[in-house]
C-alpha cells in the first residue's frame, strides 16, 4: 500500500503560497460535499456536490473545480470514530486521498470531522429546511463545516 499523501498541520501550511483558495471535502458514502474558500482563507462558502459514480469520474469533476477556482489546497474531512479511532470510512477516506495523488499532486490535510454532518443537519432544521432541500445542500454544507473548522483553527494558530 502507497504511503498516506496528507501533511500535517504545519506541513501543509508550509506548502502552501501565503494566499490562495482551499477546498474543504465531506466524502461521504454517496456524495462528495465541496466548500471553498476565498483567497485570503477566512470564509468558507459551499460549492457543489457530487453525486458518486466511479472514482475517475469522481476525481475527474473535482480536480476540474480545482483547476477552474485556481485552488491551491485540499483540506479532507477524516470520519473518526466518536473515540478517536479510525473504522472504514476513515480508511476509505485516506485510500481516496491516495487515489487522487496519483492523478494530480496537489497539497493535502486531514481534518476531524466528527459530527459535521450532524451539526448541519441540526441547523437545517432549526431553519424548518424540507427533506428534499436537506438532502439537497447537507454534503456542501458539511464540508464548509470541516473547511471553516480548519480556517478558524489556522486564523488562531496564527494570531501573534
Amino acid at each position: 500500500m502507497a504511503a498516506d499523501p496528507t501533511l500535517s498541520l504545519d506541513d501543509f501550511l508550509a506548502a502552501l503560497p501565503p494566499f490562495g483558495r482551499l477546498i474543504g471535502i465531506d466524502l461521504g458514502t454517496k456524495n462528495i460535499g465541496l466548500a471553498l474558500s476565498d483567497s485570503r482563507r477566512s470564509i468558507a462558502s459551499p460549492l457543489e456536490t457530487i453525486r458518486h459514480k466511479k472514482f475517475t469520474a469522481d476525481a475527474d469533476r473535482l480536480l476540474s473545480v480545482v483547476a477552474e477556482h485556481e485552488v491551491v489546497g485540499l483540506v479532507i474531512g477524516l470520519p473518526l470514530n466518536m473515540d478517536g479511532t479510525e473504522g472504514p470510512r476513515a480508511q476509505g477516506t485516506r485510500a481516496f486521498a491516495r487515489n487522487l495523488t496519483a492523478r494530480k499532486p496537489v497539497p493535502m490535510t486531514y481534518w476531524d470531522e466528527r459530527l459535521s454532518t450532524v451539526a448541519v443537519t441540526r441547523t437545517l432544521l432549526e431553519a424548518d429546511a424540507s427533506r428534499a432541500r436537506r438532502d439537497e445542500v447537507v454534503d456542501k454544507m458539511a464540508a464548509a463545516y470541516i473547511l471553516q473548522g480548519f480556517l478558524d483553527r489556522i486564523a488562531h494558530s496564527m494570531t501573534p
